[in-house]
């Protein structure tokens, strides 16, 4: 049995990603929404060190979860995630990277084109 997602702002999220992947023939949008619908414990952290070791230079990553500042990014990178640290925010800003939502992403992007999933 599925419970039903409590946070307003996550559930609107996931409603806007599967409408937006069903507009744009996207299918990056609708996985973004079934790694956001997953339990607490199941949901995706990831450390800037892991940003860093599996980007390069100017990429855009997705991170469906929250992103946490252990390690050292090296490179600018435009990261969209549900949550940031304050910390990791400070360590992508300090290299020249960009923090954004996810929405924004899409907006920015609607098709998903050359864009990471990090998880």
């Amino acid at each position: 049995m599925k419970l039903p997602i409590q946070n307003p702002e996550r559930k609107n999220l996931i409603s806007f990603l599967r409408k937006k992947a069903r507009e744009n023939n996207a299918n990056i949008w609708r996985t973004i929404a079934e790694f956001l619908e997953k339990p607490r414990r199941r949901r995706v952290a990831v450390n800037v060190s892991r940003i860093n070791r599996y980007t390069k230079e100017n990429e855009v990553v997705v991170v469906p979860g929250k992103t946490l500042s252990a390690g050292i990014l090296n490179h600018p990178v435009t990261v969209a995630a549900f949550a940031f640290s304050e910390k990791a925010k400070q360590k992508i800003e300090k290299v020249g990277g960009k923090c954004i939502s996810i929405q924004e992403l899409v907006n920015q992007n609607p098709k998903g084109s050359n864009i990471k999933i990090i998880t």
